[in-house]
């Protein structure tokens, strides 16, 4: 029997037509790919709000399954209400394309985003040849299918900015971590709030996955960091009340 997946986002009804979605913390501990059941339930959580006018979109991760996050984006995409997309914090990697469904994007001054190919984690395989041959042609798919991700991502990024898709590509290629008001500056956020007092910054366990995270980003202040994760803290706690 499949372990139940444990939720990183949590919607909530403001009023006949407003819904809320906070997205916190790493997007999906474990992949969607080949999933079925977790999808659907993001999906039927989501039409739960009713016939909202305006989404208000929280977000504050390092990112997580490329999967995961693409279905979200997709799903959030076509829906019809006023997408508002906060970043409270930081929208790194998959959590970034998630941030592109919005219809506005609104980031505080001391808000960062991260853009890069997509990836995705394959674990020690043994087996005989047989066994090993099978799960080759499960690479290549998979490897196919993170092909096909990018391209929407381009896409997605590209939709939502003053850049080309060649310009595009080189952030990605780069792993490019862009302020809030570079953000501005390339149209992917369309407004700039006042720094928050929680300061963005990134969990040493993330240092050895990403490349190129600023510094100011590994060495924010003891009291930033504090108040940062006790919103996480407390985001967390309301997902697992949820459940």
């Amino acid at each position: 029997m499949k372990n139940k997946v444990k939720k990183f986002w949590n919607f909530k009804a403001l009023d006949e037509k407003t819904g809320e979605l906070t997205i916190y913390g790493e997007i999906s501990d474990v992949t969607w790919w080949g999933d079925e059941i977790t999808p659907k339930q993001f999906k039927e959580e989501l039409d739960a709000l009713g016939d909202i006018d305006t989404l208000n979109i929280y977000i504050n991760s390092y990112g997580g399954d490329v999967f995961a996050g693409q279905t979200i984006y997709s799903m959030l995409k076509r829906h019809k209400a006023q997408k508002n997309v906060y970043i409270d914090g930081v929208a790194a990697s998959i959590a970034s394309l998630i941030a592109m469904a919005g219809d506005k994007v609104i980031m505080p001054a001391n808000a960062m985003m991260m853009v890069h190919n997509p990836w995705a984690t394959i674990g020690i395989v043994a087996g005989n040849a047989e066994e090993l041959r099978k799960f080759a042609e499960g690479v290549k798919k998979l490897a196919d299918d993170l092909d096909k991700i990018r391209d929407s991502m381009v896409v997605a990024y590209e939709s939502h900015s003053a850049l080309t898709k060649d310009e595009i590509i080189e952030l990605l290629d780069a792993e490019t971590w862009l302020t809030a008001e570079e953000c501005l500056e390339y149209g992917f956020a369309d407004e700039i709030e006042e720094a928050k007092e929680a300061a963005a910054y990134v969990d040493e366990k993330y240092f050895s996955v990403y490349r190129n995270i600023p510094e100011e980003l590994k060495k924010p202040s003891d009291e930033g960091v504090k108040k940062c994760e006790n919103e996480l803290k407390k985001k967390k706690l309301l997902l697992e009340l949820e459940l």
